[in-house]
């Protein structure tokens, strides 16, 4: 995989679930996000990022969502743990005792859960980040970038692992040309909002140029 041009393997593997399984999904609404647990900056700069990849992609954004209100939630904090203590989370992210356990076992720092529609497409997505030492020294620029990528479509597990999204340019952190020119594909108006056939890979590689 070259940051400029993806192959259709490329594309295949990066919206393959661990289990094997090709599945690819987009949102089908425009996406209201709110954010927790930061300050005043940090919010307009996640909020930025967010606007800016949803431009990249053709998507809307609005002021709130008729169903849930907002429907991209994100969380900031320290200690997986508190978010047991926020009221009604439980009932928003299904197995939540289950799922902060897991990962507070496996001392992972970001987490994300997505909601689908009846056709497949995204209606929510819930974002958590963890603050730990190793994210401390990371730019808020380059978090915010980075989770705005990662909700955007509904990526395999392991997308990023071998080539992250994100690249330096003369100090400043941009998205890879190759990742911005998918995420542009992936919301052709013209493919399915959800996709379960790893031949749906072809068809963004052949929209990629």
């Amino acid at each position: 995989m070259t940051d400029e041009l993806l192959t259709a393997e490329d594309i295949s593997q990066m919206f393959t679930r661990a289990e094997g399984a090709y599945l690819f999904a987009r949102w089908g609404r425009p996406i209201v996000p709110v954010v927790f647990g930061v300050d005043a900056a940090t919010l307009a700069t996640v909020k930025g990022a967010i606007e800016a990849v949803v431009a990249l992609a053709g998507h809307r954004m609005a002021e709130t969502d008729p169903e849930l209100g907002a429907n991209l939630m994100v969380f900031f904090f320290r200690d997986w743990q508190e978010l047991l203590e926020v009221p009604n989370l439980d009932q928003l992210v299904e197995g939540l005792a289950e799922t902060v356990a897991r990962l507070d076992d496996a001392g992972a720092n970001q987490y994300r859960a997505f909601r689908f529609d009846r056709e497949g497409a995204i209606r929510a997505c819930f974002a958590f980040i963890r603050m730990d030492p190793a994210l401390d020294e990371v730019p808020a620029e380059t978090i915010a970038l980075s989770l705005a990528v990662q909700v955007i479509l509904l990526w395999g597990e392991h997308a990023f692992d071998a080539h992250p999204p994100l690249a330096q340019a003369r100090g400043v952190t941009v998205l890879r040309p190759g990742v911005a020119a998918l995420i542009r594909a992936g919301y052709d108006p013209v493919l399915p909002a959800c996709a379960d056939d790893a031949s749906h890979a072809l068809r963004l590689a052949a929209r990629m140029r």
